[in-house]
């Protein structure tokens, strides 16, 4: 595969790039994952995480194509690299207020460097250390960095530049294509050394020039001593996921989110009567413009899926659409924490205002894989097998 420096926010895009990727995805993946070759040849990775992010594509649909191609031994490191994201979102999902601590970190730590010239420079790529700059422009220009490199700017961000690791979490949150809240957040809080507590991600200058193929060698630059980032608090521990919902009515109106736009194998559980997306803010970026993009995409697929005219709605409008259609309860997929949960939670009481229900769908992937993220990822790992066994 070329350069890949846009992403089309449709599912025809995601399963071209999927079956374009299916023939790497096993031994050659293995080989040659870490190597990050820049913005211009994107060959050896999937670049799929944009798609997967939003379920344009979905985890299980992904893992099956990959297993029929390769079999589970040839295919076992890609296959982890998808269920790392089904692990973060469920270990956060076990720990909500990780998330909430977090934004209330960032909010303040945003007042307190607001004048910072060091953060200016790092988020402008303008450090004078080549590689972090490279990707500080990187990112910002197309939305999307190689995972290697994600390790390694975070690491210089927070061990050389000496910045507080939630900016540079929210740095990248704004601009990622795949920006997810539990992804990026605990990633970060990996680096720095307080999702696994003492273990942290030091960045070294050999390292970054073995895998960049020489394109960069910050020898003398990067500070490989650093100690990890005190905690402040243990994390804590697992909580519960609810149960599941389902509707209890025959007739129910759909209501898409960007959090999960694969309406055709969405477990409904009723006859859609009525459809609609709910629209989100979206700034002017490669991030905002493929949220929008996804979004359109996936409700025209809904129309066509169920036959009906979708219309965009905005928060505010979904208690009077439901009347409209005359149903007594609206389906939508269930949002984990992040952007949509808390206007879902809005919308719900408008709803209940007007005796509406607002039910919460989740793919049985969800439900089968987020109680196991009890601990570290090693013992996630455990259940890979028995929970892709089932998708071919």
């Amino acid at each position: 595969m070329p350069g890949l420096t846009d992403w089309t926010p449709t599912r025809a895009a995601a399963l071209e790039r999927l079956a374009e990727f299916l023939p790497h995805a096993g031994a050659d993946y293995a080989r040659l994952r870490n190597i990050d070759r820049g913005p211009d040849d994107r060959s050896n990775v999937s670049a799929l995480s944009p798609w997967i992010r939003r379920r344009i594509l979905t985890e299980e649909e992904v893992i099956a194509a990959v297993l029929r191609r390769h079999g589970f031994a040839r295919a076992d490191k890609f296959i982890q690299e998808v269920c790392w994201r089904t692990y973060w979102k469920g270990w956060l999902e076990l720990r909500p207020g990780v998330l909430a601590d977090y934004h209330a970190a960032a909010a303040r730590l945003s007042a307190e460097w607001a004048d910072s010239a060091a953060l200016a420079a790092a988020r402008g790529g303008q450090t004078g250390i080549a590689c972090f700059d490279a990707w500080a422009a990187e990112l910002v220009r197309t939305g999307w960095l190689h995972n290697h490199a994600r390790m390694w700017f975070a690491s210089i961000w927070i061990f050389t530049l000496r910045l507080p690791w939630e900016l540079g979490a929210a740095f990248m949150a704004q601009h990622l294509l795949d920006a997810d809240p539990a992804s990026n957040t605990l990633s970060w809080r990996w680096v720095a050394g307080l999702q696994t507590p003492g273990k942290h991600y030091l960045a070294r200058a050999e390292n970054i020039r073995l895998n960049t193929l020489g394109r960069f060698d910050p020898a003398g630059q990067l500070d490989e001593q650093a100690l990890p980032v005190p905690m402040v608090a243990p994390n804590p521990p697992p909580g519960a996921i609810p149960p599941a919902q389902v509707p209890a009515t025959d007739r129910v109106a759909l209501l898409l989110t960007e959090e999960d736009l694969s309406p055709e194998t969405l477990p409904v559980g009723a006859t859609v009567v009525a459809l609609a997306a709910l629209t989100t803010p979206s700034a002017d970026s490669p991030a905002g413009r493929f949220a929008a993009g996804a979004l359109a995409d996936g409700l025209d697929r809904a129309g066509a899926q169920f036959g009906l005219a979708g219309q965009l709605l905005a928060p505010e409008a979904v208690a009077a659409w439901a009347l409209d259609a005359g149903v007594s309860e609206v389906v939508t997929a269930c949002a984990p924490l992040g952007p949509s949960a808390p206007v879902l939670d809005e919308i719900e009481r408008a709803l209940a205002l007007v005796s509406i229900r607002l039910v919460r769908v989740r793919r049985a992937w969800d439900t089968q894989c987020w109680p196991l993220a009890t601990k570290g990822f090693f013992a996630f790992r455990q259940h890979i097998p028995k929970l892709v066994a089932g998708l071919v």
